[in-house]
């Protein structure tokens, strides 16, 4: 039997199948639209486990397999054994022998690759402490739908060297673009993961430099899941590292901006760009449903 694919970083697929990916999430976008069935895996079940609060993962998750004729099933540490020190490989072993197919939404990134090493069925990593693939997917689609082709294009991160930004250092490689990040100093993301990628990604620690002739700014909050008690800190240290208009005033004209949501206004985006007839940030939000539908199904496939 094949071996099982999963979805962990973006580096599992090759650039090919993830151009691949995207084209069927721009059809799969079109169809849902146009009111066409999708409904061709019923009886399918999903295991979502989450380990850390989602609002756009769940109802992204649950929806799209709704939409293509399956079951999704929420599981939390609270309401089952993952929480009560059951060994992650036997809650693999007994989960993927029940379901078709496993989300985890969870802390260390070693949980969502030891749940996979053994699992029968594919896994989506739908967000760890290090990689958020799956939003980089949804943010690709946007960038494509509006914009073609990104290879050879210049992306500007801006904030916290966080699972967010590492997941733009592997889009940079698979999707061919440079990637420029600027953050204050101390708050980079991994060496290894900059070490590997220096001939498309480098470190800028001023916003406006950065920023200069990008075609897309990208940002997140400045303190993620876990770090609430160094929000004040955070806040005051990253104060230079907004997306506003003045920042995006010095990017390439017809720029595009970006946040994976939600977002503190006035923190690291400004209300005004956030509310802006023409931002792309719903959209990017709501291609969370099309791009893991696409997603979910290439996995079931290739698992038949």
């Amino acid at each position: 039997m094949a071996k099982t694919r999963h979805f962990l970083t973006l580096l599992d697929f090759s650039p090919a199948e993830l151009q691949q990916l995207l084209q069927r999430a721009i059809d799969m976008k079109k169809e849902r639209r146009a009111g066409v069935d999708q409904r061709n895996f019923p009886g399918a079940v999903l295991a979502m486990v989450f380990a850390k609060s989602s609002t756009r993962t769940r109802v992204s998750f649950e929806a799209g397999m709704a939409q293509l004729g399956g079951h999704a099933m929420f599981l939390s540490p609270q309401d089952t054994q993952l929480g009560r020190g059951e060994p992650i490989e036997d809650s693999a072993r007994v989960i993927s022998s029940m379901v078709d197919i496993v989300m985890i939404r969870t802390f260390g990134h070693d949980i969502v690759e030891r749940f996979a090493a053994c699992s029968s069925v594919p896994v989506i990593n739908a967000l760890t402490d290090d990689y958020h693939p799956c939003q980089l997917l949804a943010d690709m689609q946007t960038w494509l739908e509006h914009r073609g082709p990104i290879a050879g294009k210049t992306v500007c991160w801006v904030g916290d060297g966080n699972n967010m930004c590492q997941s733009y250092i592997n889009a940079a490689r698979q999707f061919d673009f440079e990637l420029r990040i600027t953050c204050p100093p101390g708050f980079e993301p991994a060496r290894q993961l900059l070490d590997a990628n220096s001939d498309r990604v480098r470190i800028e620690h001023d916003p406006a430099r950065a920023a200069t002739g990008a075609d897309l700014l990208v940002t997140d909050v400045w303190a993620s899941m876990g770090q609430e008690e160094e929000q004040q800190e955070r806040a005051r240290q990253f104060a230079r590292y907004q997306i506003d208009g003045e920042l995006l005033s010095r990017a390439a004209s017809g720029a595009l901006y970006m946040h994976c949501l939600p977002a503190h206004r006035g923190e690291e985006i400004s209300a005004e760009l956030m509310d802006a007839p023409d931002s792309v940030i719903w959209e990017e939000a709501e291609n969370r449903l099309h791009a893991q539908k696409a997603l979910l199904e290439t996995l079931l496939l290739a698992n038949r």
